[in-house]
């Protein structure tokens, strides 16, 4: 998915380790780093299973002033939701600038939350969505807030430069194609816009043969470079400011965008990397992002056949299971790029692009177009009662969503 947020401040990445922030957010897990996938890997504790994370300390705002006392912990949470609420925990609706959410979008369909899509110009009109998403969602399941906020061409908060501009345009800094490396953290903007999660940093890393040529990163400008370890430092730093703030940080597009030629949201052609695979070093800055305690991860939907062949990442268990999970040792929610509006999707039929997602080990989806949103909660619910098996890998996902909630403060 293809938006800057007021107030950020500006800081230098270098090829060194950036220097750490005080205090940083608690991460997931921090894994030691493995090149393979461990056969017979524990599956990842749930919101059922175990302890609900520690939740991120932050300043107090308007908004969390606002906020009633937590009710419940997350595990009491999904034993009090109907079947249909615990499939809409698994669905996130864009939401057009300016426009209203559907009354629908929580009243019938429970959606977890919400994301900004295009350029929001107006503070107010942000606090107003941001008002409507609390008051139409139950209390006791209120919404995660996300904001598409990354940089270059992708800002969907109008102010100053957001997470990954200015890249590539100081040929004086180390790196492939002029990486500036240069990181605008995203400091109090999110809060104010009352966000628990950023989708973003950018950790794809371009193929510099491609440069401007790989239309969904390098051509929008929304990237931090062709170096794996620069990336991977900035990524590093991004994560960590988000976190610093009590926002949760997305890696993204994993695993990569930096070798496709077309963008997944308008062409269904050109978006094979056959060069990706499990130990390829353009995954070491997913790696990095999650080290630096990245909360979701959000999956390709390109097609990468040294991983497994002609299904896109986002629909594919080596991909997700074998490779993020038990390769990379991510345990929190991985969501899905748009399912709605974008062009790669665009011949699956909708409620398959729902389940084929939880069968691979995916958690939530992502709608660019609001209108689907009862369908796909309806494929959710009923591919939950087909069997224990599938109900319980909807309760796995929606347990990590109420788990993610309650470490971003939301409940």
């Amino acid at each position: 998915m293809h938006g800057t947020l007021a107030g950020c401040d500006v800081v230098t990445c270098s090829p060194s380790p950036p220097r750490p922030l005080s205090p940083p957010a608690p991460p997931l897990r921090r894994t030691p780093r493995r090149r393979a996938a461990t056969a017979g890997a524990r599956p990842p504790p749930t919101a059922e299973t175990a302890a609900p994370p520690r939740p991120t300390a932050t300043r107090p705002t308007a908004r969390s002033r606002r906020r009633p006392p937590r009710r419940a912990p997350p595990s009491r949470l999904l034993e009090g939701l109907s079947p249909r609420e615990i499939a809409g925990q698994l669905v996130l609706v864009g939401i057009a600038a300016g426009s209203e959410i559907p009354t629908a979008t929580f009243e019938e369909h429970h959606a977890g939350g919400i994301f900004l899509l295009q350029v929001w110009e107006s503070a107010e009109q942000v606090d107003a969505v941001v008002d409507s998403a609390l008051s139409l969602a139950r209390p006791e399941s209120p919404p995660l807030l996300a904001v598409d906020q990354e940089g270059g061409q992708v800002r969907m908060l109008a102010g100053r430069r957001g997470t990954g501009d200015g890249l590539g345009r100081d040929p004086r800094r180390r790196g492939s194609a002029g990486g500036g490396r240069r990181v605008h953290e995203h400091r109090r903007g999110p809060l104010r816009a009352g966000a628990h999660v950023a989708l973003s940093p950018v950790a794809d890393v371009v193929d510099p043969e491609l440069g401007d040529a790989n239309e969904p990163v390098g051509g929008l400008d929304r990237g931090f470079g062709t170096d794996p370890e620069q990336v991977a430092d900035c990524v590093t730093t991004a994560v960590e400011a988000l976190s610093e703030q009590g926002i949760g940080a997305t890696l993204k597009h994993f695993p990569g965008l930096g070798r496709v030629e077309q963008n997944t949201d308008f062409s269904a052609e050109g978006i094979e990397d056959t060069t990706t695979g499990p130990e390829d070093p353009f995954l070491e800055s997913f790696r990095a992002g999650i080290d630096a305690g990245a909360r979701l991860v959000m999956m390709s939907s390109a097609i990468y056949p040294r991983i497994e062949p002609d299904v896109p990442a986002m629909f594919s268990a080596a991909a997700i299971q074998d490779l993020l999970r038990d390769g990379l040792g991510f345990e929190g929610l991985v969501v899905t790029d748009d399912i709605g509006a974008a062009q790669a999707v665009a011949d699956v039929p909708v409620a398959e692009r729902a389940t084929r997602s939880l069968e691979a080990g995916g958690d939530a989806v992502l709608t660019a177009d609001p209108s689907l949103t009862g369908e796909l909660v309806d494929a959710i619910e009923e591919w939950a009662g087909r069997g224990e098996e599938q109900e319980q890998r909807v309760r796995e996902s929606a347990g990590r969503m109420l788990a993610l909630k309650e470490a971003l403060g939301s409940l």
